[in-house]
This record gives C-alpha cells, structure tokens and sequence, in this order.
C-alpha cells in the first residue's frame, strides 16, 4: 500500500468515528495481500514489556469457516440449552452465529500466548502479567479493525471463543500455549450501519 503522506488529525478521526461492527458481506474474498496488511498493522499495537502476546489464526477456506462455526455453535447451543432456552431460539442464534462466520470473506481468529510473557510465583501478580497480555491482544485487535476499515472492508469481533477455548483449540490443531480471544469476521461491506454513544459525560471523571 503506498503511502499518502503525513496522518491527519482529521483523517485519524474520521477511521475512528466511521468505523462500524458489519455482519453481512458480499460473497468474495479477501486478498491475501490485503490481509497480509491488516495483519502487519496489528502487531504495531502497544503490548506489555513489548512481548507481543498476539498471535493470529486467519481462516480463509469454505471448510475452515465451517469447521469453527460449527464449533462454536455447538457449544452455544449446549449453554442456551442448560438455561433453559427452547429449541427453536437455539436453532435461530446458532443459524444466525454461523451465517456471520461461513458468510465473511475470512475470519482472524485472534488468540493470546503466555509464552514470552514474565512469569511469578505468586497467583496475584501472574493474574496481573495475563491480564496485561489480554489488553495488549485487544489493542492489536483495534488496529486490524480499523486497518480493514482503512481497506474499504467490513468487520466484526466476535467474543463467542472465550466460551470454548479448548473446542477451538482442538478442531484448529493450535499449538497448547494459544488461547482464543475472539473472531474477526472479515470482508467486503453488504450492508450499512449506524451507531451512537452514551454521552461522554456519563463515562469520564476528572479529578
């Protein structure tokens, strides 16, 4: 991607407020370059120590998208089953779970590693060092977010992998270290979105 020159304060603004979380794309997919990019744009987050706790697994095949969207449909369907959910609620959030996923042009599933991470003795300060781990994976996340916005592309995070790491895990062979953060769903826009914020007001103190 060629450069454009210096950011703007306007040009930052502009990604960061018209960004939105898009759910439906049109049925192509996404440049292997263009990922390649998102990507790279990810790992320039700040992290922790500069350890980098991020690493990315990019899912680009029909049978890949499938194979996680059934994963983590199951084990939905098992959790709004022990709540008591009826089946045909089941039947209609795991559908519209796997639509987003087979429907994107690829998904970034966005995992954390303790590897190169400090380690301590103690449970306090070692529940500290993941939990710095966990804010710079997220950090990372934000930049891909708004990289593939920079692209013209759509894109959603998706949190369902926290409630079934180990089914990730095991139906991508990922190495025992990675733990799943979450899913982007990536691809090119069919659909607009509009969203607003609570007025700043009620979410800043000053002192």
């Amino acid at each position: 991607m060629e450069s454009t020159g210096q950011i703007t304060a306007e040009n930052l603004y502009h990604a960061i407020y018209t960004r939105r979380s898009i759910r439906r794309f049109e049925p192509r997919p996404v440049p292997r370059e263009v990922l390649l990019r998102l990507l790279d744009a990810a790992t320039w987050a700040p992290s922790a120590h500069n350890r980098q706790p991020w690493r990315f697994v990019v899912l680009e095949s029909e049978a890949s998208k499938r194979l996680l969207a059934d994963t983590m449909a199951a084990q939905l369907a098992a959790d709004l089953r022990a709540d008591g959910v009826s089946e045909e609620a089941i039947a209609k959030d795991t559908g519209r779970s796997r639509q987003r996923l087979t429907g994107a042009g690829a998904l970034v599933v966005v995992c954390l590693t303790m590897a190169d991470m400090d380690t301590y003795p103690d449970e306090r300060r070692q529940s500290f060092e993941h939990q710095m781990a966990v804010q710079g994976v997220a950090m990372a996340a934000q930049n891909l977010l708004l990289a593939a916005h920079a692209e013209g592309l759509g894109a959603v995070w998706m949190c369902a992998p926290l409630f079934c790491q180990a089914a990730v895990r095991e139906a991508l062979d990922l190495p025992p270290d990675y733990e799943p953060q979450g899913v982007i769903a990536l691809g090119y826009p069919a659909e607009e979105r509009t969203r607003s914020r609570e007025p700043l007001e009620t979410r800043v103190v000053f002192r």
